[in-house]
């Protein structure tokens, strides 16, 4: 069973909900039996839902279902193309955030609070409030109800993990926001003022612990997918070292760092997970729960289309929207396979800019060259089959002279609405752990042990980069580089370089991107230019809250520098 899969079905819960008919159904049971005290046959009550396990079951499968995630192509929305890892073509919210410009009225893409609102008013991306408000009513009805035991306390750890995250996301973009935890009645007042970075983030490592100790390690096959006691773990492991980092610790207190390390290695030390042995495939629905995966959510497009993964991603040449762009200074930051930044390294030749670089570049990117679906893309010009001037869907062409290819199945051949492949989203995988465990022993001193785990990262198999060797600062640069390259694509970097204060650097450099033109021998040639001026300021550390937010709430007080 995939639990927040559209297609959830079992001899318990023989029902196919999505979040909005679920919750539909909710705000209806309130209602009253007509004058004959009949149910009604149009709605589900209030003590059928709380009362039947699989009701309840589907109620916690759609909670999972209304958490943000990252193939959102469908919306949009996505996060890396606000950072300097990509640009997505040609939009213009995308633009006024990368230029340092949003406002509480033009979050667009970046309103993580409720969500992508349209014109008409309708949301239509999820904000982490929507989950929070689908946990909360759960909490304020599991305890009555009369299922199962066992069930209702694992049930209750998924959605504590839910919530939890939901807030850590939260304060993450806007910092200190109003900690709610109950339904709101007709009664209440909504005028909430917003609670304190640490006091949400020590409500955020109470639900984590409490979930911990609620929670299995392991599933039987049947229920692969649901978050387990690890998932708790890895998600307390990355609350603590954003709490530790420099943004949120501004004293630099080492007690924060070993908190950090210390969660990080409790999820090492549960001994259940390993790095997968391919990276390239990792990320695809034919190794879903492959051993590197933590906490992973699934798709069936089969059922019910939520992403366009590959007509999001392919290249205009082979039907594809190539929606992202990576960045030239993405690709500039790959090493080569010296174990050297290319502008470090004598071997380096500009004029073959993708030979003989760290294999996680091929996995992830797709080059000019780089050989795909039994030919190889073309981004050069004139004529590229790939670029602005390919004869198949040129105002769909890269911008930047790159596709990204991570996340694809390249199985799939002519992408269109139906034709798509189901690669999931991980939301947290053992990588991202065994480097949360070597920045946060960097930070508390033992740099032999830090370069252990960064080493474990780079010689996953087949990967097999030579070790970093530096210490002090250079070591401290060589793991923010490693996390970079380790973790593209994935929304990290937005907060990495927020947490770390390094935004102002990397994303007040010019956006670049690669020429390449080919002459009448065929010879290439390639020249670096700038694709986009960005800007960073700082105000840009924390995003506004949404102005319509502060409109229907008095009590809340704008982030700094926004109006």
């Amino acid at each position: 069973m995939k639990p927040f899969s559209t297609a959830h079905t079992t001899a318990k819960a023989p029902f196919v909900f999505t979040v909005l008919v679920l919750l539909s159904a909710l705000a209806l049971i309130s209602c009253k039996k007509d004058f004959l005290n009949r149910e009604a046959l149009d709605r589900i009550q209030e003590s059928n839902v709380w009362s039947d396990a699989g009701l309840i079951e589907t109620y916690v499968s759609s909670a999972y279902r209304s958490v943000p995630q990252g193939h959102e192509f469908i919306t949009g929305r996505i996060l890396s193309c606000l950072t300097d890892e990509c640009n997505r073509r040609s939009n213009a919210t995308y633009d006024l955030i990368t230029a340092g410009n949003v406002t509480s009225t033009t979050l667009g893409v970046l309103d993580f609070w409720q969500g992508i609102v349209n014109a008409a008013g309708t949301i239509t991306a999820p904000g982490h409030y929507n989950t929070i408000s689908i946990t909360n009513v759960f909490f304020d009805n599991i305890e009555a109800s009369p299922i199962d035991t066992a069930m209702k306390k694992r049930m209750m750890g998924e959605m504590k993990v839910l919530r939890a995250f939901s807030y850590f996301r939260l304060i993450s973009f806007f910092g200190g926001v109003p900690l709610i935890t109950k339904p709101f009645s007709l009664s209440d007042d909504f005028n909430l003022p917003r609670s304190t970075y640490d006091e949400v983030m020590a409500f955020v490592l109470k639900e984590t612990d409490e979930a911990a100790a609620l929670l299995p390690l392991t599933y039987p096959a049947a229920s692969m997918g649901r978050i387990t006691r690890g998932a708790a773990l890895a998600l307390k492991s990355r609350a603590l070292l954003y709490a530790a980092s420099p943004l949120n610790n501004t004293s630099n207190d080492k007690a924060k760092w070993q908190k950090a390390a210390d969660a990080a290695k409790a999820v090492i030390d549960l001994n259940s997970y390993s790095l997968f042995s391919d990276y390239k495939t990792l990320f695809l629905a034919a190794n879903l729960y492959n051993s590197e995966i933590i906490w992973t959510r699934p798709f069936s497009n089969s059922l019910d289309r939520e992403t366009y993964v590959e007509l999001g991603l392919y290249p205009n040449g082979y039907g594809g929207f190539g929606q992202v762009h990576p960045l030239h200074n993405l690709v500039e930051d790959y090493e080569t396979k010296n174990g050297k930044l290319q502008k470090n390294d004598p071997a380096f030749d500009p004029q073959k800019p993708y030979d003989n670089l760290d294999p996680r570049f091929y996995a992830s990117i797709l080059y000019d060259g780089a050989p795909f679906k039994g030919r190889p893309v073309e981004t050069f010009l004139p004529k590229g089959q790939d670029s602005n001037e390919g004869v198949l869907s040129p105002h769909n062409a890269t911008q930047t002279g790159y596709y990204q290819r991570k996340f694809m199945d390249e199985t799939i051949t002519n992408p269109t609405g139906t034709n798509q492949g189901n690669s999931p989203w991980i939301f947290f995988r053992y990588g991202e752990i065994l480097l949360n465990y070597a920045e946060a022993m960097f930070q508390v001193g033992n740099e032999t042990e830090a370069r252990k785990y960064i080493n474990l990262v780079r010689n996953r198999p087949g990967v097999a980069m030579p070790p970093v060797t530096e210490s002090g600062n250079a070591l401290l640069e060589r793991l923010q580089n490693e996390r970079r390259i380790e973790l593209v694509f994935e929304e990290h970097r937005w907060f990495d370089v927020r947490r770390w204060k390094i935004a102002p650097v990397t994303d007040n450099e010019d956006a670049k991107k690669m020429n390449i033109t080919k002459d009448a021998t065929g010879k290439k040639t390639y020249t670096v230019a700038v694709f986009q001026d960005r800007s960073f300021f700082d105000r840009n550390y924390l995003a506004p809250i949404p102005q319509r937010e502060i409109e229907k709430n008095d009590q809340l007080v704008q982030n700094p520098g926004y109006k």
